[in-house]
């Protein structure tokens, strides 16, 4: 910096007594010399004066922007629950500028990247719960989400669609009877529960613990139909067998009757 403070002071020697030559040369007298060189002076002053203000404003918005990242950090610190952000003290204010604007970017990414997950969770939640018919997870939408909070809303939403999955299977199967049962009773579904469970549509199905609950109720009833028709079938057939052999009933004919 000596280097080039000692070259701008030759080159401004250089141009004054270039201009103290040609001024000789125009034949310029010394009065006016000496107020043209008062102009060149006032003029080189105002440009160093200008320059010096420009760096002085740059000085300030530096240290404006690092006291705006400090609070800013600070804020984003207690958002996501970090430590309090600490600065190298012996960096210079452009390095200290550029560190912490660096850091509130890299926060900033952070508390966005977090609220996003959060938001999907919350919707995967929200579809999980409509038809499981349970309760949705508790958590403060409002602020930032810890990375355990994150952690435990993702191991809840897997529980979920494992539950879900279970569910479904459970559904799926116990459906399948019911629709063979009914078949073979000849029975036409009378209830909304029962219109419900047969329709074509199996995803609108409600997964609740009382719907699986009424689904194997229902399997229950319709086996216990059948086995009640069986036995009412087998005890016919006894009857009837029993009245071939009063009336002494050829087994040509019984075998056709069969």
């Amino acid at each position: 910096s000596e280097v080039l403070a000692a070259e701008a002071v030759s080159c401004l020697n250089r141009a004054m007594a270039a201009l103290r030559d040609i001024w000789e040369e125009i034949g310029i007298p010394e009065e006016q010399r000496l107020e043209r060189t008062d102009v060149v002076r006032k003029h080189i002053k105002s440009l160093l004066d200008m320059m010096v203000a420009e760096e002085e404003s740059l000085k300030e918005r530096l240290l404006k922007s690092i006291a705006v990242c400090r609070k800013e950090l600070d804020t984003l610190c207690r958002e996501l629950q970090l430590g309090p952000f600490e600065t190298e003290e012996e960096s210079t204010i452009l390095q200290m500028e550029k560190n912490l604007r660096t850091c509130v970017e890299v926060l900033q990414k952070q508390k966005r990247d977090r609220k996003q997950e959060l938001k999907a969770l919350q919707e995967q939640d929200r579809a999980l719960c409509d038809i499981l018919c349970t309760a949705l997870f508790t958590i403060d939408a409002g602020s930032v989400p810890s990375l355990e909070d994150l952690d435990r809303y993702r191991r809840h939403v897997a529980s979920l669609n494992t539950l879900k999955e279970q569910r479904r299977e459970e559904f799926v199967t116990n459906k399948r009877q019911i629709i063979l049962l009914m078949e073979e009773l000849d029975h036409t579904p009378d209830t909304s529960f029962e219109r419900d469970v047969v329709c074509e549509d199996e995803e609108a199905f409600c997964l609740s613990e009382d719907n699986i609950m009424a689904l194997q109720n229902l399997v229950q009833q319709l086996e216990a139909r059948r086995a009640l028709n069986e036995a009412v079938c087998a005890e016919l057939r006894a009857r009837i067998r029993a009245l071939w052999e009063r009336l002494r009933t050829p087994q040509e004919e019984r075998e056709s009757s069969a």
